[in-house]
C-alpha cells in the first residue's frame, strides 16, 4: 500500500473518512438523516477523489467511487458510500448484513499517464501491486483499483479483465485506447458490527 501522505491524507484524517463511509451506510440502512457536518480536518475539505467498498463476509457488496477530484474528499465519500449500498452489479446491501459489513475507503493520488499505443507497452508500464488502472477510448472507460492486484495478480489476465470490464474484446488491444495509473491509501472500519 502507499503511504497515506502520498496521496496528501495522513492515518488519522483516513481513519476518519473510514468511519464515516460507515456511518453513512448504517444512517441509511436504518432510515435516519446521513451525516454531513463539515469536518474539523481541513485535508477532509479539499476537493479529492474516493473509492468506497463493501464487503460481507469476504464477499463484495459494493464499489463505487471517484477517478477525478471534483467535490470536498469527505463530500465525495458520502456520495460514494451511498452509491456502494447500491451498486448496479448486485443486489442493494441489506440491514442484516451490517454486522458483517466491511467499510473500506481509498484515497486517490492524482492520475499520471502512460505508454498506451500497444498492449505490450502498456503492460510493461505496469507497477503490478501498486498502480490503480483506467484505461479510456472516449467513449468507455474500466478502471481498476490496486487492490484488485491481490486476485488478479498476473498483469496479463488483469489487463484482459480490465479490457472485457469497459466492453472492450479481452484479448488484443483495441486502437485508440488511452490510459493512466494512480495510487490510493486505503482506510477501513471493520466488521463484527452490533446488529441494527
Amino acid at each position: 500500500m502507499i503511504p497515506s501522505e502520498a496521496v496528501g491524507v495522513e492515518q488519522a484524517d483516513g481513519a476518519a473518512l473510514a468511519r464515516l463511509a460507515a456511518a453513512v451506510v448504517r444512517a441509511r440502512l436504518t432510515g435516519r438523516p446521513v451525516p454531513d457536518d463539515v469536518p474539523d480536518r481541513a485535508a477532509l475539505t479539499v476537493p479529492g477523489a474516493s473509492f468506497v467498498t463493501l464487503e460481507a463476509g469476504g464477499r463484495l457488496r459494493g464499489c463505487i467511487g471517484t477517478i477525478e477530484a471534483a467535490r470536498p474528499l469527505y463530500l465525495d465519500v458520502i456520495r460514494n458510500a451511498q452509491r456502494a449500498m447500491r451498486d448496479p452489479r448486485m443486489a442493494p446491501v441489506e440491514a442484516a448484513e451490517w454486522p458483517a459489513l466491511d467499510v473500506k475507503v481509498a484515497v486517490l493520488a492524482p492520475g499520471r499517464a502512460i505508454p498506451a499505443g500497444t498492449r505490450a507497452e502498456f503492460v510493461a508500464a505496469l507497477r503490478p501491486g501498486v498502480d490503480g488502472v483506467l484505461i479510456t477510448d472516449g467513449e468507455r472507460r474500466a478502471t481498476f483499483l490496486p487492490a484488485v492486484w491481490a486476485k488478479l495478480s498476473d498483469p496479463d489476465v488483469f489487463v484482459d479483465s480490465l479490457l472485457a470490464k469497459g466492453g472492450w474484446p479481452a484479448a488484443g488491444w483495441p486502437p485508440g485506447l488511452t490510459a493512466s495509473t494512480y495510487t490510493t491509501a486505503e482506510y477501513r472500519d471493520r466488521s463484527p458490527r452490533q446488529p441494527l
